[in-house]
């Protein structure tokens, strides 16, 4: 986790949600299959603004002192459990915070030889906000805004799926993980067993393997075995 996820809320409904400036510039578009260095919306406080703004950012954190952008695409998850600590992420953590905006995320189980995916997504259809972090690059060119996507260990029915899992934060928590500077334990607690169970995990289609794919029909549910028929300790499997 997490390797692909769908974000296709317009930025004026994101903007109204998250009571942030509207800074995308009409560059998000609906993406039911976002990948690794997509471009995906973020909210982030702005000094210059004196608040939060919606942001497009690039997934796959670029730190100041990185010597080019290849190793985006290997930054687009950081592990709660060391994020305070590790050089990539730890200046983020302290002073960069942002929330991820979705509408779920996907992850792939392996059994009898084949992948089923599933798409954990909010029961009533409202957005998730993922605990996020970003940076400025400053390369040859304009500077380059990115993300990554805090990752914890995963719980509940969600573990049936796959051993990570996004930190979804909820909305009481929006405030704090963007300007809190309270302790990191804190920041970084697992959400609560009442916002697990709003959590569906949902079968869907093959298609969404294949990051040229994208709509609504990706995220459309399909047959498959109840999750508690999976064998004691599956095999678990992203596509990355």
């Amino acid at each position: 986790m997490c390797g692909r996820y769908a974000t296709t809320r317009s930025a004026a409904d994101l903007s109204a949600l998250f009571e942030a400036y509207d800074d995308s510039g009409d560059r998000l578009v609906p993406d039911y299959n976002v990948a690794p260095t997509d471009p995906v919306p973020i909210v982030r406080i702005s000094e210059q603004v004196g608040g939060s703004v919606l942001s497009v950012a690039r997934w796959g954190l670029l730190p100041s002192w990185a010597k080019d952008t290849r190793g985006a695409a290997r930054m687009i998850n950081a592990r709660a459990e060391t994020v305070a600590t590790t050089r990539a992420y730890a200046q983020s953590f302290a002073r960069r915070r942002c929330l991820v905006p979705a509408d779920g995320w996907y992850e792939w189980v392996r059994r009898d030889g084949a992948k089923q995916a599933y798409f954990m997504t909010p029961r009533d259809g409202t957005v998730l906000a993922f605990a996020g972090l970003w940076s400025v690059w400053r390369g040859a060119g304009d500077p380059l805004l990115s993300c990554s996507v805090v990752t914890m260990a995963a719980l509940g029915e969600l573990a049936l799926v796959h051993d990570r899992m996004p930190l979804v934060l909820p909305r009481h928590r929006w405030s704090d993980w963007l300007s809190g500077d309270g302790d990191p334990a804190e920041l970084l607690a697992p959400p609560t067993g009442e916002t697990l169970a709003a959590i569906e995990v949902r079968p869907v289609g093959r298609s969404v393997g294949d990051v040229r794919n994208d709509g609504p029909e990706l995220v459309a549910r399909v047959p498959a075995p109840p999750l508690e028929a999976l064998p004691e300790d599956p095999v678990l499997s992203t596509l990355f």
